[in-house]
């Protein structure tokens, strides 16, 4: 498919990621298969249909494929926000292959997974200087981010409302929890050191989506990002500083001066897939501490000799990075088991091998 340069123009706007047509053959021959139909950029996702886009600040409502309305068609195989589409007229004809996909395993006692965004290439961890703030929630965000393939940025919100010195705290424990991700505390009403801080990462052809419990400040970061009150923000409660879900959908969303945004609702759950990887989640050096214990199979618990015990017993290592560790690698290695039930034909033996004892419910993320 050649695509005319004007147009061409009007997609890089919206996050196409080529500079002129496609360079992954994947997409090349996706596209000559349908060389009647045009590509777009899903924008909403409804129950009866799809918002694509074309073009900035534009929209038009498509319906989806006949076999992604089917009750048991795969989740993860039907379009969500960030994906690219090739439709015909108002009817969606194919989905473009992802580049990266952010995702989690669905609530509810039978394994699903529950995709968040498609084709991010950034993701803004936001969390709140307030009561909101949460240094193992964080964990489990970049866990997620990073097995997405996309750039995690933890952005702390509402640094206006905290002494300086309390600032310098909470940005002094989210640094070596994140492992070498970038850590930018805003304030998220200050529109020009918003932008000083983010300019990075909102430029034409990136797609940033945003993630954090419900009153952590996303709205507010967007509208100030747009530079419009565009979305709708909510009061959060004294104690705990969590606020209402006053985002009920995923939305894509074009900056003025380039990029793309996705807001996401507050998510209350977030349980792993089972296809993450510890080391590449923001545990390496666990990771890479745990190769000095006595004992090659140590779960970390009661055994003599072990390195991470140690390690926390005598002030390394913050016990409860340590604790959420190991509650995580519990529910990775339960989801994996779970993700492997459901492949017919692959070895559910190679599971096993993550499946850990003293596993332990996931994190609620509005508790």
């Amino acid at each position: 498919m050649n695509i005319p340069a004007e147009h061409l123009a009007r997609l890089r706007r919206i996050g196409w990621p080529w500079a002129g047509d496609p360079e992954d053959p994947d997409w090349r021959n996706r596209l000559a298969e349908f060389p009647d139909a045009a590509p777009a950029r899903v924008v909403e996702q409804h129950r009866t249909g799809y918002v694509l886009a074309d073009a900035p600040e534009t929209g038009f409502r498509a319906e989806s494929l006949p076999q992604w309305q089917r009750r048991r068609f795969p989740v993860e195989q039907r379009a969500v926000v960030g994906d690219w589409v090739l439709y015909r007229q108002d009817r969606i004809v194919a989905l473009l292959p992802r580049r990266t996909v952010v995702k989690r395993a669905a609530a509810g006692e039978h394994y699903q997974q529950q995709l968040i965004a498609a084709n991010v290439d950034v993701v803004f961890v936001v969390c709140g200087l307030d009561a909101d703030f949460n240094p193992r929630r964080i964990e489990r965000y970049l866990l997620l981010v990073r097995n997405a393939g996309a750039q995690p940025v933890v952005v702390l919100t509402k640094s206006d409302r905290i002494e300086a010195d309390v600032l310098a705290a909470h940005v002094a424990l989210a640094g070596p929890m994140a492992q070498g991700v970038p850590v930018a505390a805003v304030d998220a009403h200050a529109r020009e050191t918003v932008l000083a801080a983010l300019a990075p990462w909102l430029h034409e052809g990136c797609t940033v989506a945003l993630v954090g419990s419900s009153g952590a400040g996303k709205s507010t970061l967007i509208n100030t990002l747009l530079g419009e009150c565009r979305m709708k923000t909510g009061m959060v409660r004294a104690g705990d500083s969590r606020g209402r879900h006053t985002t009920t959908h995923r939305a894509l969303m074009t900056l003025p001066g380039g990029g793309c945004l996705i807001d996401t609702p507050g998510m209350r759950e977030l349980k792993p897939t089972g296809e993450e990887s510890l080391s590449d989640g923001g545990f390496a050096d666990i990771d890479a501490l745990a190769k000095e214990c006595r004992f090659r199979d140590c779960m970390h618990q009661h055994e003599p000799g072990c390195a991470l015990r140690t390690a926390a017993m005598n002030g390394a290592l913050d016990p409860g990075r340590l604790a959420n560790y190991l509650k995580l690698r519990a529910e990775i290695g339960d989801a994996a088991g779970r993700l492997a039930a459901r492949a017919p034909g692959k070895a559910r033996a190679r599971s096993k091998t993550k499946n850990t004892r003293n596993q332990q419910p996931a994190d609620q993320d509005d508790a």
